[in-house]
């Protein structure tokens, strides 16, 4: 009994750490890729996309948003920037009526003011289902 309660716990203990390994290895490379977006960004504008006048920038790369994630307040423009070299990408706000943004060609931009308080799925249209391409966008009150 001791032997098959101690083999459970060490395979599950096993699987957890390689969940976790795995987990953080990916971080560690979405990281590297938004560290290379922020510096083609750079170089195509001349500024930080922190330092972009009256707007929070989300740069596209290497089938990344960049962040993934924010929090922004009511009343913030968001403006998505394809920083790669060939592809396209565009915008899709899920569960809303706004039609997906044309497609974005390296150094092109969207645009959207969140008005509304709320949680909002992100997705690139040709690349969301394939390459996993989404991102959240939550809008503080």
């Amino acid at each position: 009994m001791f032997k098959n309660t101690f083999c459970f716990y060490f395979s599950t203990f096993a699987i957890l750490m390689l969940t976790v390994s795995d987990a953080t290895a990916q971080d560690d490379k979405t990281a590297a890729i938004c560290a290379e977006a922020e510096e083609r960004y750079a170089d195509m504008f001349g500024h930080a996309a922190s330092e972009a006048d009256d707007v929070t920038v989300v740069t596209m790369y290497k089938y990344k948003f960049c962040p993934a994630d924010i929090s922004v307040p009511v009343g913030t423009t968001v403006r998505w920037v394809n920083v790669d070299k060939r592809t396209s990408h565009s915008v899709i706000l899920k569960g809303t009526d706004i039609p997906e943004s044309d497609r974005l060609f390296p150094e092109e931009f969207y645009e959207f003011t969140f008005d509304s308080p709320g949680r909002h799925e992100i997705h690139c249209g040709p690349h969301w289902d394939t390459q996993e391409m989404v991102s959240v966008i939550t809008v503080d009150p």
